[in-house]
């Protein structure tokens, strides 16, 4: 099964920007799709941004349209969010996941938090 491990959590100031990394181990041949969900302290969890592996085009979710973008790197098997344009509602702790065969491998989580 793929490992998947994040990293780039943090605090940043309202209106800055972050990015986080969700670095890939193991078998990660035949993932067919990839993407970010994060969860706040009594909220759901909400899947932020998401993209099939072989030309997939990015879909986000309304909240964070326009201000978050999900790439990846293929030479270091990592996929990145990047979030500019912070806002008190994003703070959560944000999970990288991949599917793969039916199966979905998740992240450790990083927290982000946003000060003003």
């Amino acid at each position: 099964q793929v490992q998947l491990v994040e990293s780039g959590g943090g605090l940043v100031q309202a209106g800055g920007s972050l990015r986080l990394s969700c670095a890939a181990s193991g078998r990660t041949f035949g993932t067919a799709a990839m993407g970010w969900f994060r969860q706040a302290p009594g909220k759901e969890r909400e899947c932020v941004a998401s993209m099939a592996w072989i030309g997939g085009r990015p879909s986000y979710a309304d909240s964070v349209k326009g201000r978050f973008t999900i790439s990846r790197d293929n030479a270091k098997n990592t996929m990145y969010l990047q979030m500019n344009n912070l806002i008190p509602e994003d703070p959560a702790d944000y999970y990288c996941y991949a599917d793969r065969f039916g199966n979905r491998a998740w992240g450790q989580g990083t927290q982000v938090t946003v000060s003003s």
